[in-house]
């Protein structure tokens, strides 16, 4: 056989070997899909939205070697998303709650992501919200919903029982250690439209009082959602300065004694910048299964 026959029969061999796997080598190189910190483990995106000068996308890192058990549910802003956001307006007369001045962008999940979370909305509050002089700093807020969006937007103040609704909190086996609504029963609660009421851990920092040594001011903090007698979302809520640091933290959250749905839930919550991504991160990690 000449040299020029045996390159004629090989050239279709080499090709074929080179494109064994077209569709795994096209999923590695997915824009929407790179491989996350651990081998074997991936980053997969949502859609993107404009968030100030750049972008903000949900994710979630799945354990491709434990059939895609996920790891990791969060949020990525690009370092651009930080820049650029919308400016304090003077509140309006009869304009309701402190929220109603937070610019809401609502984050798609990717599919197949094996979370109890249903979709994401970034707030963000401009000029903070009430506590004043707690939560009145510029900052975000990451709500995890657990239901829907017809669910959450049915969350109003115009039907009759909403008052009711708010008053239901979950059965005390589902609240976490040290969470209690602010400020208690009898006082009325303070249940947010599109968001219910909102449950805060009491021995964060920045509810201690202004002359405890274990006082600090607000820079970030874990928030759980209640409406009509369950829990429906987690929120990290973190302010613009604190992220500006590109902090690299890693925080336990205090899990209740029981989880009304089965699923993968955080013991967790990090905050992270990816210098090489230009990305920060706000995660709901560690997931564990729960029933």
């Amino acid at each position: 056989m000449s040299t020029l026959l045996r390159l004629a029969t090989l050239a279709p061999l080499a090709l074929a070997a080179c494109s064994a796997n077209p569709t795994a080598d096209a999923q590695t190189s997915r824009p929407d899909r790179v491989p996350a910190e651990v081998v074997g483990t991936f980053r997969h995106y949502g859609a993107p939205l404009t968030v100030g000068a750049g972008k903000a996308r949900a994710y979630v890192v799945l354990d491709e070697r434990a059939s895609n058990r996920p790891l990791e549910v969060g949020v990525a802003l690009d370092a651009a998303a930080l820049e650029s956001l919308p400016v304090p307006v003077a509140p309006q007369p009869g304009g309701g709650h402190d929220h109603a001045n937070s610019h809401e962008y609502l984050l798609t999940l990717p599919n197949g992501h094996g979370t109890p979370y249903q979709f994401i909305t970034l707030d963000w509050n401009a000029a903070g919200h009430e506590p004043p002089g707690i939560y009145d700093l510029p900052h975000f807020d990451f709500h995890f919903y657990t239901i829907s969006q017809a669910e959450r937007n049915a969350i109003d103040p115009a039907d009759p029982q909403f008052g009711a609704k708010a008053a239901r909190f979950p059965a005390s086996a589902y609240v976490p250690p040290r969470y209690m609504v602010l400020p208690p029963p009898p006082a009325p609660v303070n249940a947010i439209p599109r968001m219910g009421v909102h449950w805060l851990d009491v021995a964060s920092p920045e509810l201690q009082a202004p002359t405890s040594p274990n006082h600090k001011a607000f820079t970030h903090t874990f928030i759980h959602g209640s409406w009509d007698g369950q829990f429906i979302f987690d929120e990290p809520m973190i302010t613009r300065a604190f992220l500006l640091t590109k902090p690299d933290l890693t925080v336990p959250l205090p899990q209740a004694a029981q989880v009304e749905k089965p699923g993968y839930y955080p013991t967790t919550y990090r905050i992270t910048y990816d210098a090489t991504a230009r990305e920060y991160r706000i995660a709901l990690g560690s997931l564990v299964k729960r029933q």
